[in-house]
């Protein structure tokens, strides 16, 4: 006969969890157990809630016979587990009807920026591919495109799409971490120091969607991109959604890995180009209703004449002649829009492209040397970083090739010029002063 099971089934599997609590890692716990409950226990079944399916397909394929074995002592030798997610069990049949479904939230991994929706998007020309990639993957995550890699100049947009994606996926429950390669790339080196790598991986490899801004900040760094491509694998492999944003297309990023490269381009690679006149004119006419500003077509118009090549840009002269328009209390009016931006439009804002010409002069600035000496043999300290400095924010500026920067730089090869922004990528992360320098020669060279 079966023994009689006298405790209720939440208390049952608090015991149980005592028990798996000393034979696994503290992580490894965290992760996966912390949010389960004991929900019933009925013919031999015994019911756990998890918090979603990532979770109990995990539990199912690696830790099922550690659970039956701390439950076996509990309630019977035979039990089964059966893993409820949200009212439905997990590969098995439907539990008793007295089990209480357990609603699956998910987990705040990330901030989402409430304002990045896809109705505040502004389609046109130059986006409506990219546009139509994002809805796609936002209703059939892991289905359609995946990974999807949207690449473009910065303030176009990518962003905003990363965050329509991911507010698209929370509102159907679905697991989201967004973030950036740079916090991807610190949070991995925290988890190395503290020592809590798996901690790390469990926490990006649980989710079901995955959206990484500027992830061509990784290349160069070994450690980020192995971790990276094992997680990418991971989420890949079980039909979870991939989303990248990046300055360029996979194809040039040099210093990436052939295998993450050729990962990237698994999926769909779009573009973003600069709005045309009547896309900046029209993202001018939302942003100005939103604010719930009356702005004259005529002001808008000039405005969307001042900047061609950046949304933010756009963005920020429109507040200018509103905030100026409030200082003399009026209303906005087209010459209150000339006063304002007669001496920002063509100056702050309108930074002329960057050549190597002018990096490898602030470089030279930065590091008081003269210019034959960045470019000639000298190979002291202090010249062959200033040097290498040149060739990696050439090549984070610009479209040069690699083969182009080695000839900017002294007529050095391609091999010369990799080598140094895979010194330097590597370097910036544990070397505050690098990435101070590197601050400052971006902020003047834009400016």
């Amino acid at each position: 006969m079966k023994p009689t099971i006298v405790r209720p089934p939440k208390e049952i599997w608090e015991i149980a969890l005592g028990d798996l609590q000393v034979q696994v890692s503290k992580p490894n716990f965290r992760t996966w157990f912390s949010k389960t409950v004991g929900l019933s226990y009925q013919d031999n079944k015994f019911v756990v809630g998890v918090p979603n399916t990532f979770a109990a397909e995990y539990l199912e394929k690696n830790q099922r016979s550690l659970i039956e074995k701390a439950l076996a002592g509990l309630t019977a030798p035979e039990v089964q587990i059966v893993f409820q997610v949200n009212g439905k069990s997990h590969h098995q049949p439907a539990p008793a009807e007295n089990a209480s479904p357990i609603p699956e939230t998910p987990p705040v991994f990330t901030r989402l920026n409430p304002d990045y929706v896809f109705d505040s998007f502004i389609e046109g020309g130059s986006n409506r591919l990219s546009l139509a990639a994002a809805r796609s993957v936002a209703q059939n995550p892991g289905r359609t495109y995946n990974p999807l890699f949207i690449y473009g100049g910065a303030g176009l947009g990518k962003t905003h799409l990363l965050h329509a994606i991911g507010q698209a996926a929370t509102a159907n429950h679905i697991n989201v971490i967004c973030t950036s390669a740079e916090q991807f790339t610190n949070e991995f080196v925290t988890s190395i120091r503290e020592k809590n790598t798996e901690e790390f991986r469990n926490k990006y490899r649980s989710i079901g969607m995955l959206l990484i801004d500027d992830i061509q900040f990784i290349g160069g760094k070994e450690q980020t991109e192995e971790s990276f491509f094992h997680t990418f694998n991971e989420l890949h492999n079980t039909n979870r959604q991939i989303v990248m944003t990046s300055d360029c297309p996979p194809k040039s990023m040099p210093l990436l890995e052939e295998r993450l490269r050729s990962r990237f381009e698994w999926g769909l690679i779009v573009d973003i180009q600069p709005p045309d006149y009547e896309t900046r004119l029209a993202i001018l006419q939302s942003k100005a209703r939103r604010k719930g500003i009356n702005v004259p077509t005529d002001v808008l118009e000039h405005i969307a004449r001042e900047t061609q090549n950046n949304i933010r840009i756009l963005e920020g002269l429109l507040n200018r002649v509103i905030a100026f328009s409030k200082l003399l209390k009026a209303e906005p009016t087209l010459e209150i829009a000339l006063q304002a931006l007669a001496d920002v439009a063509s100056k702050e804002f309108m930074p002329e492209d960057i050549t190597p010409k002018m990096i490898i002069e602030a470089v030279a600035e930065s590091f008081q040397l003269s210019l034959d000496a960045l470019l000639g043999r000298k190979r002291d300290k202090d010249t062959a970083l200033a040097r290498r400095l040149a060739m990696y924010i050439i090549r984070q500026e610009t479209n040069y090739s690699l083969a182009q920067i080695g000839e900017e730089l002294g007529k050095r090869d391609a091999a010369y010029v990799t080598n140094a922004c895979r010194k330097i990528a590597g370097d910036i992360d544990c070397n505050p002063f690098l990435k101070r320098k590197i601050r400052d020669i971006q902020r003047n060279i834009n400016h």
